[in-house]
């Protein structure tokens, strides 16, 4: 937050200029802390060549050429070179100890150069460089000369993918990963387990895919909709899920699990009925979609759910190199530990008041386990109802009172509320498509204030930065992924890293026409709901 105040007043001094002469091919989302404009260009010709300062660097002059190539069919050779020659775009990692993921971007007539505080800085640095460019292939690309100073306002900017409800290939996890790279998002929250299925391949319970990556059949139509016998399934083996996080580690996006529990665990039960508070009864992955207060999906205090846990996610942080994993800890139908005899026995052995107090002792446990692999665990924002450790994270998707005690009892909080971030709402209500009740236009997205105002100048600080969701309940394939995050991903990344200062609503309207033909240029499905906001607009 401190560094938030002094780039406040750095604006409020003069300081920072927004050059008003850009040429308009500059269009450059999440917008930057200062664009200061040059005479002349940058012409990129065959014989143009990426230089890189070092071993750490080379991935991004990697990146580079490989989208020059990929899209625009100028693919670059790339040359450490010790003595730099003209036409040439220079990569630097200045290792000067500034602010993580900054840059300056500078283009002259006679080359580019990108200086980043670290690696990440370097590679952002590459993002606003390829939105200087072209945005339709054959077109020999010319940069105009300008500077660029630029750095995060949110050290936390995430997206999360909820690949249960419906299963992607991992092809379409390495095509969203580019997505959240190509608008420097740094963390990628892969939602992995829930009623509806277990998608990840466990060596130490290799029974949960065996079983619980299959459900019987789907709905149609919205909730509870219409079933139809369909045997559905998929799971990511480990080898998938090193190939994943080793492509996203190039893209500097870290990869953060989530295995849901003690509540959304009917692929669990369904594969262990004896995990259950009605073990005799027979389990089965969830069929349809919502909250499972008639069916029983939460897990017992038992022993053996505990060493079943304790296998679970030491696997999960062996697997995962990351320095967090989410426990999940959300809407957990705590009628089923009422009705049971053991579990009230359990909770006046461990001298637990009620419910809530053991939901915590789960995530306690887990916590353990966690924090023994040299890991931070994360949770939704129910976590706190119990009482939690103060350094667990809170993810907070309900409304903002829930993220503010979080804060105001320590924690670290990342802001996900639904109303705002979550992608699966509808963007207009003239879209036909299945989606969750409600609307989430681009505006609003766009407008989300991330902190909230009632917090001090510390307790801000707490506020590690944002996330928004895609759940996959009416998200079926990839054209309907891409569908729901565009285009409002492009506001969301403006949202996480661009100080309030440096946004405006009438200027990201004006930037998304050129981000249209990105989309288009990418490949990438859109919704074109925006266009009847930009004629609007223009009529004002």
């Amino acid at each position: 937050m401190l560094r938030d105040f002094i780039m406040t007043a750095f604006f409020l001094s003069g300081a920072i200029v927004q050059a008003q002469d850009l040429p308009k091919s500059v269009s450059i989302i999440p917008q930057p802390v200062e664009i200061i404009s040059s005479s002349g260009a940058f012409d990129l010709r065959t014989n143009t060549s990426i230089s890189f300062s070092s071993k750490e660097v080379l991935p991004s002059a990697v990146y580079l050429s490989d989208y020059l190539g990929r899209y625009l069919g100028y693919p670059l050779a790339v040359k450490r070179e010790k003595v730099t020659p003209k036409q040439t775009i220079r990569l630097i990692n200045q290792k000067n100890g500034q602010i993580s993921g900054g840059y300056r971007l500078e283009v002259t007539p006679d080359g580019i150069t990108i200086n980043g505080n670290d690696d990440a800085g370097v590679f952002y640095g590459v993002q606003t460089l390829i939105q200087l460019l072209p945005i339709r292939a054959g077109i020999m690309p010319v940069v105009p000369a300008l500077t660029v100073r630029d750095y995060p306002r949110f050290a936390y900017r995430g997206m999360h993918l909820d690949v249960v409800r419906h299963f992607f290939p991992v092809s379409f996890i390495k095509q969203y990963i580019d997505y959240l790279a190509l608008h420097k998002m740094n963390y990628f929250h892969w939602h992995l387990t829930d009623d509806q299925g277990w998608r990840i391949q466990m060596k130490c319970r290799p029974e949960l895919t065996e079983v619980g990556s299959y459900r019987e059949g789907e709905i149609e139509g919205l909730y509870p909709g219409v079933y139809t016998p369909l045997p559905y399934g998929g799971y990511y083996t480990h080898e998938h899920v090193k190939e994943i996080v080793a492509y996203a580690a190039e893209r500097y996006i870290t990869v953060i699990p989530e295995i849901d529990i003690p509540g959304h665990c009917m692929a669990v039960l369904a594969t262990y009925p004896q995990f259950s508070t009605t073990p005799d009864e027979a389990k089965k992955c969830a069929l349809t979609w919502g909250i499972f207060n008639k069916e029983n999906n939460v897990l017992a205090p038992t022993p053996e759910v505990f060493e079943f846990l304790k296998d679970v996610f030491s696997e999960i942080c062996d697997l995962f190199p990351a320095s967090y994993i989410h426990v999940g800890g959300d809407e957990c139908a705590k009628r089923w530990w009422q009705a049971s005899d053991q579990t009230q026995r359990f909770m006046k052995e461990q001298g637990l008041k009620d419910e809530k107090a053991l939901q915590s002792y789960f995530i306690h446990y887990v916590q353990q386990v966690v924090n023994a692999k040299g890991k931070t665990l994360i949770g939704w924002d129910e976590i706190l109802e119990g009482g939690i450790s103060p350094d667990c994270i809170v993810m907070n998707w309900r409304t903002t009172p829930h993220a503010v005690k979080a804060i105001k009892t320590g924690h670290r909080v990342i802001m996900t509320p639904s109303a705002y971030t979550y992608l699966n709402i509808k963007e207009s209500r003239s879209q036909s498509e299945l989606a969750f009740p409600g609307l989430l236009p681009l505006e609003k997205v766009y407008k989300f204030d991330v902190i909230p105002d009632s917090l001090t100048v510390a307790e801000a600080s707490q506020v590690w930065g944002g996330q928004g969701c895609l759940w996959t309940e009416y998200v079926s394939t990839p054209w309907k992924a891409e569908y729901c995050l565009f285009p409002r991903l492009s506001a969301l990344a403006e949202n996480l890293w661009s100080a309030p200062e440096c946004k405006s609503w009438e200027r990201f309207v004006q930037k998304m026409e050129q981000q249209y033909q990105r989309y288009d240029l990418w490949g990438a499905r859109y919704s074109e709901a925006f266009f009847r906001v930009q004629d609007i607009l223009r009529k004002r």
